[in-house]
């Protein structure tokens, strides 16, 4: 038995084209494998610690092997408790939507919750990073207003797809499936319904293979 964290990056919810392809291929994914467990965190009504002053004070006590403060020692251990809750799965699911050609505050601000050094990354004296989140599968559905294809001069603005494949092999998880919802404005109210539904079914297919 499996377990999938599915996070959803998008505050619309049913209006959400990512969130509809993401759920799509949950439902798909459930009816193949209807043992697995899968855990959703909402990003936009989840309590993510804050990574202040305090916090990040904290991370760099452990990098140099200084005790942490009380204070620092609390907050530090809410940031391990988010780690560890997203190192038990074993697979994972993202919904993530184009925020200003890269990815909405909430995503970036549980990105750099994750992100630390001994947990989900190691580094030696050299300088050289090694990912310590490996052989796990991740389905990301993306959706954006506009259209951002490869090898064209619009690929330039698309911070969304790169940052997330980037971020996500930094951490060892190179195995990274996608579909993408492009463009469900620019191109009008009817080819984004297409986008939409190319997307949700596309999601449904690889399911299967996941």
């Amino acid at each position: 038995m499996s377990k999938i964290l599915y996070i959803k990056a998008s505050p619309m919810k049913e209006r959400s084209n990512s969130i509809a392809a993401a759920d799509a291929f949950i439902e798909a994914y459930k009816k193949s494998l209807p043992n697995d467990q899968v855990k959703t965190i909402d990003l936009f009504s989840a309590k993510l610690p804050e990574f202040d002053f305090v916090a990040a004070s904290g991370k760099y006590k452990i990098m140099r092997g200084k005790p942490h403060s009380p204070e620092e020692k609390q907050a530090w251990d809410k940031v391990v408790a988010v780690i560890a809750e997203f190192k038990d799965a074993d697979k994972y699911v993202f919904a993530v939507p184009m925020w200003n050609f890269s990815i909405p505050y909430r995503l970036k601000q549980y990105i750099d919750v994750i992100v630390q050094p001994g947990q989900t990354f190691a580094v030696d004296s050299a300088g050289n990073y090694t990912g310590l989140v490996t052989g796990k599968p991740v389905f990301v559905a993306y959706a954006s207003g506009g259209d951002y294809p490869v090898a064209t001069p619009a690929e330039a603005y698309d911070m969304q797809k790169k940052y997330i494949q980037l971020i996500l092999g930094f951490m060892g998880l190179t195995d990274i499936r996608s579909v993408v919802a492009a463009p469900t404005l620019a191109g009008g109210p009817e080819t984004a319904e297409q986008k939409r539904t190319t997307a949700i079914e596309k999601a449904k297919q690889m399911a299967g293979e996941f």
